[in-house]
């Protein structure tokens, strides 16, 4: 009765069983109500050999309020009463065992193998005495014992076939006051029933998979059966020696622990060439995307053809892989056959790289990674291989975005940047940001650059200190408001969080208001006008009811219940909602017609100067004759009416990036409520420390003007840094014992049933909310130098008329920067700038996993594996396919609302036409 997980471990196993869901950990008292239910019915029926009751309360009380909790204090008060109970109605013939599963850390957690962790009572007690007196106080610790087959002897019960531990002996000495002779022959008994059932479990294990070490294995053998014969001897003798004794169980205790040393030797294997093959595939595929990432920019590279023979040479390797296991007769393995498609693949690219080798460039002028970025970057690849470097890599990751911040802010001080302001010369018709002395002066970048370093400096206060670490202490913040004792402090927290939430909304609402994409009347737009107010309060509110929810009057106990369940689901439902209408109507745009229109900004690429190139004049020779078709159409319809019907749009500029930051705080919302409440100050400084990355990248770092716009690798590299530091600030670690299974409960606080795919989700969501974020802004790197183009309206000079032209007489009208719309002047240089983006943020992301996985198959011996590099990378593998699917959903809505703008262009243009 209890943990249903003995339901999935024992199928069928028990007589009568009462099992209540255990996954709940906010639960405290469903499964312990229910056992107390038909604990003792159970017990004074007397129909039962062995009855076991798992309760989970305290346990559960551990993960949600910690063991200083006076929740806690109440299970344990509980359990108290329980035992006593339980002794009150034992019988004569009845062992009372009392026994925990696991410790608990000092946060509530546990699954490590920290001492706390590891350390658990055992309590046995019986109305009959068992022994014939009390075994001493402190008992001598006795290493690689196990409590399975110790339990099953003094049970009575045969030891579990599969189970490789060994007796805890003393038990079975009879005490201190029985005789040395029979208290080692009593000990010697326990310990050969226990070899043998390991010798059996070996003969038949070793039968059916021979993967055992032969000659370890005849060792053990022939130890058993000098062991097994010692003994034997010492039963038919009347008085054995006590030294010969002593040898039979010092025989019988190497067995055992030869046994499980060859075992564990045998079942921790690994396949060096599955290994080697992964890491190569890993490594061509990182080289093939910093390849591409550079084939880029070249003109008229043949992308498509490449593609579609990747494809095949795929498929090809993938079939010839599987003819050659058909004729050989060999098992189909898939994992085999998903890497000969794959390595297939890479073929022709891997070709392409090598014929460009061969050429005259060599291949150090293809890969121009910048010194110092590459120097962060192997320093961050190396501490991979280090388990201390890797534990501490929540404080090493700050200190590596630090470093790029500084060099950046001395890159601009080398190069001149850090001038005072001058004024900006645009460029004419060219696919670049405008270039020459820098946006603002070099005051205002030292702001950005202390300010992201503050940033970083405050996120760090939010850390979960790793369980290797006992001497650090992990933030108090990171815990619920739940656990907080004291209505006060509690309230003043729950003001912090909603204050935190709503400087969130009050900040993106303003940069949205700055660059005019609130007006628009889409209803992307308007939902950010009503909706995203609605999901902040209903967050609050569920904030709210989640850390009162134990105060709540206990008439007010359903409606709490419902809101919780309702409240979670609301604000999801809201953020679907608004996420399928920014897919549905992605430009936010103002459209004005009528008169009087023409004196603002017209969807006209504006252009100045003589042209000087062919291309200048296939771009110019449409504008004016668009131009002077509008001005004669003006004239006949002046005739005939008040005034031209002209177009006006505005908020072109920032249309792409309106969508990416209004799709961010959509995603923004779910996935800070799937957290702790004090999680919203993070996420507050995760977008305060992106814009302000952002601005510093924008502001200081020269852009060519002679081909296509690139993103440079100190911005790629920093913002995967931003990931992982973010990573760490929400109180994630790359452990299983850290991972947040609260969040799998947000909106579902009565479980999911047999579903399993939803609590994996929303879980899933929690861990990696910080790898998806930045995934999906990614393409703001690319955006953004050109939003910050903005800096005030300039003027130019424009003839009120084709007749006023002649007279000389111009008016001064205000012209707007292009911004994003300069992007449009060659979009297939913004293709290629888009896809070089995903390609290095997928190369830097790549050599992390490539380094993870490196580390785990080189160090697969060290004693640290299992506990730091096998999850590591676990962690990492998974980090990089959330953020490979959120790095293509970013890229897929520019692409999106790149072909809503040229659809909403061709449409205009067929109207002014019509």
């Amino acid at each position: 009765m209890g943990d249903d997980t003995w339901k999935d471990l024992f199928p069928g196993a028990f007589s009568q069983a009462f099992f209540f869901s255990s996954f709940n950990v906010r639960d405290l008292h469903t499964v312990d109500n229910g056992i107390l239910e038909h604990l003792y019915p159970t017990m004074d029926s007397g129909e039962w050999d062995v009855l076991i009751a798992h309760f989970l309360g305290v346990d559960h009380c551990g993960h949600k309020h910690g063991p200083s909790h006076p929740e806690m204090a109440k299970k344990l008060s509980q359990m108290d009463q329980v035992i006593q109970g339980v002794v009150e109605h034992l019988t004569n013939d009845t062992l009372l065992v009392v026994a925990g599963d696991h410790g608990m850390t000092i946060n509530g957690d546990h699954g490590g193998d920290s001492e706390l962790e590891v350390s658990a009572a055992l309590f046995l007690y019986s109305p009959t005495a068992i022994f014939s007196s009390v075994p001493p106080e402190e008992p001598e610790v006795i290493p690689q014992v196990s409590l399975v087959p110790t339990l099953a002897l003094l049970l009575g019960l045969p030891i579990p076939f599969g189970n490789i531990g060994e007796v805890i002996a003393e038990l079975f000495s009879g005490g201190t006051d029985a005789h040395p002779h029979s208290s080692a022959l009593a000990q010697a008994s326990a310990l050969h029933i226990n070899a043998q059932q390991v010798s059996r479990f070996l003969h038949t294990y070793s039968a059916a998979t021979q993967d055992l070490q032969v000659s370890e294995l005849h060792r053990l053998q022939n130890l058993f059966a000098k062991a097994s014969a010692d003994y034997q001897q010492l039963l038919q003798s009347a008085q054995g020696a006590e030294v010969p004794l002593q040898t039979v169980i010092a025989e019988l205790q190497q067995f055992l622990r030869g046994a499980r040393a060859l075992c564990l030797e045998s079942w921790a294997r690994f396949s060096l060439v599955r290994m080697a093959g992964g890491a190569v595939l890993l490594a061509a595929a990182c080289f093939l995307c910093l390849l591409a990432s550079q084939w880029t920019t070249r003109p008229g590279f043949p992308f498509s053809p490449l593609l579609l023979t990747s494809v095949a040479c795929g498929l090809a390797g993938a079939i010839l892989y599987a003819g050659l296991l058909a004729t050989t007769g060999l098992k189909l393995d898939s994992v085999i056959l998903g890497t000969a498609a794959a390595g297939g693949s890479l073929l022709p690219f891997l070709w392409k790289a090598w014929a460009g080798c061969g050429s005259k460039r060599s291949l150090a002028t293809q890969l121009p990674i910048p010194g110092p970025v590459l120097l962060v970057l192997f320093l961050r690849l190396a501490a991979f291989f280090s388990d201390s470097f890797v534990v501490a890599e929540a404080r090493a990751t700050p200190f590596l975005l630090g470093s790029l911040i500084l060099f950046l802010v001395a890159q601009l001080h080398w190069e001149g940047q850090l001038l005072p302001s001058k004024l900006l010369t645009t460029s004419r018709l060219s696919f670049s940001a405008p270039t020459g002395p820098p946006r603002h002066g070099g005051t205002y970048a030292l702001r950005l650059g202390v300010g992201l370093l503050l940033c970083t400096r405050l996120a760090g206060l939010f850390h979960r200190c790793p369980e290797e670490t006992p001497a650090c202490h992990s933030s108090p913040w990171l815990s619920p408001l739940a656990s907080m004792v004291g209505g006060r402090a509690k309230n003043l927290w729950y003001g912090v969080c909603v204050g935190a939430l709503v400087a969130l909304l009050i900040v993106v609402r303003l940069w949205l208001r700055r660059y005019g994409n609130l007006k628009s009347p889409e209803p992307p737009v308007l939902f950010v006008r009503w909706g995203l107010p609605l999901m902040a309060l209903g967050t609050s509110a569920y904030w709210a009811l989640a850390s009162g929810a134990e105060e709540a009057p206990p008439h007010l106990q359903a409606l709490v219940a419902g809101a919780s369940v309702l409240l979670p689901r609301a604000v999801m439902g809201l953020a679907a909602s608004g996420l399928l209408l920014l897919l549905w109507r992605p430009v936010t745009v103002l459209v004005k017609a009528g008169p009087g229109a023409s004196r603002t900004r017209t969807i006209l690429t504006p252009f100045s100067g003589p042209p000087t190139s062919q291309a200048d004049l296939d771009y110019v020779v449409p504008q004016i004759y668009r131009h002077m078709q509008e001005e004669f159409r003006g004239r006949l319809e002046r005739t005939q009416s008040q005034g031209p019907l002209m177009v006006a749009a505005y908020q072109l500029g920032s249309v792409y990036s309106a969508a990416l930051v209004t799709a961010l705080v959509l995603l923004a919302f779910p996935l800070l409520l799937l957290h702790v409440e004090r999680i919203s100050l993070v996420f507050l400084l995760l977008f305060l420390q992106s814009f302000l990355l952002l601005h510093l990248l924008a502001a200081g770092i020269p852009i060519s003007t002679t081909g296509p716009f690139t993103v440079p690798w100190q911005a790629v590299s920093a913002w995967a840094l931003l990931a992982t530091q973010t990573f760490y600030s929400t109180g994630h670690q790359p452990v299983f014992p850290a991972i947040h299974w609260h969040a799998a409960f947000v909106g579902f606080p009565e479980g999911h049933g047999s579903s399993t795919w939803l609590p994996a989700l929303l879980v899933g969501a929690n861990t990696f909310a910080s790898h998806l974020l930045f995934a999906v802004g990614c393409p703001l790197l690319l955006l953004w130098p050109f939003l910050c183009e903005s800096q005030g309206p300039r003027k130019r000079r424009k003839p009120l008329a084709m007749e006023a032209e002649t007279r000389g007489r111009f008016e001064e009208e205000e012209e707007e920067p292009l911004m994003e719309m300069r992007l449009r002047d060659a979009p297939h240089h913004f293709n290629a700038a888009l896809l070089q983006l995903g390609l290095k943020y997928l190369f830097v992301l790549g050599v992390q996993i490539l380094a993870c996985a490196l580390a785990a198959s080189i160090l697969r011996r060290h004693l640290m594996v299992w506990k730091v590099f096998a999850p590591k990378f676990i962690f990492e593998a998974i980090g990089f396919a959330v953020s490979s699917v959120g790095l293509l959903l970013g890229i897929a809505l520019v692409m999106r609302v790149d072909g809503a703008v040229s659809s909403w262009f061709r449409k205009l243009v067929l109207a002014q036409q019509t």
